[in-house]
């Protein structure tokens, strides 16, 4: 395996690369940093619309020519878009990685944007938010957000509200486009059978006449407590509990990460085999933390009855706070073996590589070697992630969502209060 090869062109274009022997396939794509945090409250829902209008046709190729195109070689491409960041990629043969470079670009470029194709796209995200609403355990999720971190884009929901998508036009996604996709914006990942080289020289011939332009910083993230509650006949009953977590530059990250393994991460977890495998009282139970380039949230996930919601609750925060306390070394080494064993089986992707060769660059600016990775991870002692339990637990400050049959639920200050006592 080659090490990453990271340049950049003068006009603050990066490109970033991995050659891993044996392939026959590349994953090729562009990661944007243009997402939900980075829209203006008018504007909230327009880097995902951005992100359905990129196959919706350009000044060279209309969208059935984009599909054809890769499709015709046996590739695949496709797009999203997250809080900090909208991706473009392609999955093709070694042969082939000029032709998804070249789509990319084109679209990325030369959309037109045509507007029979927006009020196509329009309606189908509109479906989208209305199966977004009809999935409980998705929109709890979203207020939950929205609860920690009020009136602030980072807060508001990537798909946006009904309103203003029925609203954009045109222009406004030219001035999305104008406003954040300069060259000093984009990352160009590529991992698996391809050249640094070759993919360099087509980068420079795609992107290098592109001007620089200043970046707009994003809004700072302030956490704040809050609680949303849904009350609705449903099976069961949606619990979320968030307290503020560190971001990706935040020196406990990997604390952070190895806490959540051990505390919530999978089926030997303290709140698996607490609340579900010796109490009966969920099917789902889960905790994570969710990284962003200045902040994060710790997250808490159940579902249940009813009738059970108030004792899983008090549950949860019970359990936090006894992580605080007897945490065991056990469990800490069970969690980074975790965390490792996940990392290294995504390195087998090359799809998984280009996307962590992209967020690193956008990270760091730099791809730090994986075995300064795994020595962060080992370095994850119990005294840390105990420590790290106690700071959740001291926060004074959490946020809350709960839908469904919610009536009998603690609210927000019963849970905070019995956190800190």
């Amino acid at each position: 395996m080659s090490a990453p090869q990271l340049h950049r062109l003068p006009n603050g274009f990066r490109v970033v690369t991995e050659h891993m022997p044996g392939l026959e396939s590349a994953s090729i794509g562009i990661w944007v940093s243009a997402g939900g945090r980075h829209e203006r409250v008018s504007q909230n829902g327009i880097a995902h619309f951005l992100e359905h209008m990129a196959f919706k046709g350009t000044k060279r190729r209309s969208a059935l020519q984009i599909a054809e195109e890769i499709e015709d070689v046996g590739g695949y491409i496709n797009a999203y878009t997250s809080r900090e960041v909208t991706a473009y990629y392609a999955r093709v043969l070694k042969d082939d990685v000029a032709l998804g470079l070249d789509v990319i670009a084109d679209i990325l470029r030369n959309p037109v944007f045509d507007p029979h194709e927006i009020e196509v796209e329009r309606g189908v995200i509109l479906q989208e938010i209305g199966q977004s609403l009809d999935t409980p355990d998705d929109v709890v999720f979203d207020w939950l957000q929205e609860a920690a971190f009020p009136d602030q884009p980072i807060g508001r929901t990537i798909l946006g509200p009904s309103e203003r998508i029925s609203a954009f036009s045109r222009a406004d996604l030219s001035e999305f486009v104008a406003e954040h996709y300069g060259p000093g914006q984009m990352i160009l990942s590529a991992a698996g059978a391809i050249d640094h080289d070759a993919v360099l020289r087509m980068a420079e011939d795609l992107f290098g006449d592109m001007e620089a332009r200043p970046a707009l910083v994003a809004e700072p993230a302030r956490f704040a407590a809050g609680e949303r509650r849904e009350i609705k006949p449903l099976e069961q009953a949606h619990f979320t509990f968030g307290l503020e977590a560190p971001g990706y530059r935040d020196d406990a990250f990997f604390t952070s990460q190895v806490f959540a393994s051990a505390f919530g991460g999978g089926m030997s977890s303290r709140l698996f085999q607490e609340a579900r495998e010796k109490r009966g009282l969920c099917y789902s139970v889960f905790a994570q933390v969710g990284s962003y380039s200045d902040t994060g949230m710790m997250t808490i996930y159940a579902g249940t009855s009813g009738e059970d919601i108030a004792g899983l609750a008090d549950l949860c925060v019970d359990e936090l706070k006894r992580a605080a306390d007897d945490m065991s070394e056990a469990e800490v080494a069970r969690a980074r073996a975790q965390m490792k064993a996940g990392m290294l089986m995504g390195l087998e992707s090359p799809s998984a590589r280009a996307e962590r060769l992209a967020r690193l660059v956008g990270i760091w600016d730099r791809v730090p070697p994986l075995s300064e990775t795994i020595d962060k991870i080992d370095a994850i002692d119990v005294a840390r992630v105990r420590t790290f339990a106690a700071q959740m637990a001291g926060q004074g400050a959490a946020a809350m969502a709960l839908y469904g049959p919610v009536s009998q639920a603690r609210d927000l200050q019963t849970l905070t209060r019995k956190l800190a006592a």
